[in-house]
């Protein structure tokens, strides 16, 4: 007999999962309490590096079901996701997303849904990297300086300490800085200040 599982996630603690369990319910699905699976986590880590959905899917059998609000809180992009997707077909478990009308993605028509989403995904990436490198370009035509700026006063400030004759590990607790920032600026002559 198959069961139904739900995982909804968070990124923080101030943020509440409610209203996720509140679309799955009203969407027909009846989830027992210890098959509603609550993750705070943030949406950048990969569903492989989620400890709560790593449990999930060591309970998961053969036969059993997966719902989750969208696709965003089941993996962090849309190769993520079909990873995921696909790693739970594999385990022979549905995978059904309200978003996109509580289409089973293991299904043939959510596996067609599941590359047209990828296929989308990829080409908005590569839009995003050939619109930042246009942008790069014509800035660095414009004579504008690219990168971080210069943190001319933390050397001044390092520089001087140094005369003082203050040791590194002193210039960094003075300071309040990291030890090998100190090591960065240290370097530094004081003729570039």
């Amino acid at each position: 007999m198959s069961r139904t599982f739900a995982y909804v996630r968070v990124s923080t603690h101030d943020q509440t999962t409610q209203n996720q369990v509140l679309e799955i319910q009203s969407a027909g699905f009846s989830i027992q309490p210890q098959r509603l699976v609550s993750e705070t986590i943030s949406g950048s880590v990969a569903t492989s590096e989620r400890p709560v959905f790593q449990k999930l899917l060591e309970r998961m059998e053969s036969g059993d079901v997966l719902v989750v609000s969208k696709l965003d809180r089941l993996g962090r992009n849309a190769m993520d996701v079909r990873q995921t997707v696909e790693q739970l077909a594999e385990n022979d478990v549905r995978v059904h997303c309200l978003a996109l009308g509580g289409v089973d993605l293991t299904s043939p028509a959510g596996k067609m849904t599941m590359q047209v989403l990828s296929a989308v995904a990829e080409f908005e990436r590569d839009l995003l990297i050939e619109r930042t490198q246009a942008g790069l370009a014509r800035a660095k035509s414009e004579g504008k300086k690219l990168g971080r700026p210069a943190a001319l006063e933390t050397t001044k400030m390092v520089q001087e300490l140094k005369t003082q004759k203050f040791s590194q590990s002193q210039v960094a607790m003075k300071l309040g800085l990291g030890i090998a920032t100190v090591k960065r600026h240290w370097k530094k002559c004081s003729q570039q200040i």
